[in-house]
């Protein structure tokens, strides 16, 4: 028996956000699709618990005799540490920097934002990530990315001979409902939501003065405080938004999540720059419309589906929250459109990709 290793320490990271999502999705649709003869195992670095990365028909996870820290520095500096496996897949790029002979390596690259938009992350976070993207350009036998955008970026700013290869999401497998549990918190009848890490890049700020601009409009922010320091609560003081109409719920279950999105009014989405943005796909597969920014990649996913605002533009944000909010015809268009849109999205279709990329050159 042949096994594809998938590197799934993205799912234990202190702010999983999305590319956590992605990997914990592409492990269930490829134990599911795993071609005759495979199976898929995951792989973590140490960690006192590694429950979250147990996954059903997933083997293991098998863990590394060392902590994350100490694993991406080895795998910084070259070491070609092979996690074990016929062959691996990295859902990030925290990935060994070459497969030994006669086994494959593929790596997925999310997004190019370490060149288009270095000052929305670390500088820290910028070196790794570009010293990481162009090692697996040139080392792994295939690059995984989720968008056209983001194949066109790499192919403006960074080269290697590795193939690259579009491959899109899914939507997202949520929980069955508990009727027993209240999962949703107290939450206005209507409101905007935003999910996310709260960090520079996703426009939060630029959403919360748009939404205090629209009478009577509620925010609700889901996700973890990432770095930046961005103070939402500070944020809606300075803007004119008062308390009692933004909601911070910081990271949440599943169970509670999916409730959020579903009673939401709309989806708000102004990032500066995403490689994706599976909260589109989340949102637009539950008929919740969606507002976002004109990010290559969110008009790319989107497809028409959404309504689209340049970046930055607060006034336009606004504008396009008030008119969604208010026009009740237009919502139920944007809602219809959305789940037409994300049919088009599965992680079955994605993972049996990323399978071809190891069995074709042993067929």
């Amino acid at each position: 028996m042949r096994e594809l290793t998938v590197v799934a320490e993205q799912v234990l990271a202190p702010v999983p956000g999305g590319t956590g999502r992605y990997t914990a999705e592409l492990l269930r649709a490829l134990a599911e699709t795993a071609p005759d003869g495979w199976r898929v195992g995951g792989v973590v670095a140490r960690h006192a618990d590694v429950g979250a990365a147990r996954i059903p028909g997933v083997a293991g996870p098998r863990t590394l005799p060392v902590p994350r820290r100490v694993l991406t520095e080895l795998w910084r500096r070259g070491l070609p540490w092979w996690p074990g496996g016929d062959a691996v897949h990295a859902p990030t790029p925290l990935a060994p920097p070459r497969a030994p002979r006669g086994r494959t390596l593929s790596v997925t690259v999310h997004d190019t934002v370490p060149w288009t938009h270095p000052d929305t992350l670390t500088p820290r976070g910028v070196a790794w990530h570009r010293a990481a993207i162009t090692t697996a350009l040139h080392r792994a036998d295939a690059v995984v990315v989720p968008t056209r955008t983001v194949a066109d970026d790499l192919a403006r700013h960074v080269s290697g001979p590795a193939p690259v290869r579009v491959v899109g999401h899914g939507t997202t497998t949520w929980p069955e409902p508990d009727p027993a549990r209240a999962a949703r918190p107290d939450l206005p009848e209507r409101y905007v939501l935003a999910i996310g890490t709260v960090e520079p890049r996703k426009g939060i700020d630029a959403l919360i003065r748009a939404t205090a601009a629209v009478d009577g409009a509620a925010l609700v922010l889901a996700g973890q405080p990432g770095w930046g320091g961005l103070d939402p609560r500070r944020i809606a003081a300075d803007a004119g938004l008062p308390p009692e109409r933004l909601r911070v719920l910081g990271a949440l279950p599943d169970a509670a999540l999916v409730s959020v999105l579903r009673g939401a009014s709309v989806l708000a989405v102004p990032s500066l720059a995403e490689g994706f943005g599976l909260p589109v796909l989340e949102a637009m597969a539950e008929g919740v419309p969606v507002v976002h920014s004109d990010a290559p990649a969110l008009v790319e996913v989107a497809g028409g589906a959404g309504r689209c605002v340049p970046r930055g533009d607060e006034d336009a944000l606004a504008a396009a929250l008030r008119e969604v909010l208010t026009d009740r015809d237009l919502a139920a268009a944007l809602g219809r459109a959305g789940r037409g849109r994300a049919r088009a999205f599965t992680w079955r279709a994605a993972a049996e990709t990323i399978w071809r990329l190891h069995t074709s050159s042993r067929d």
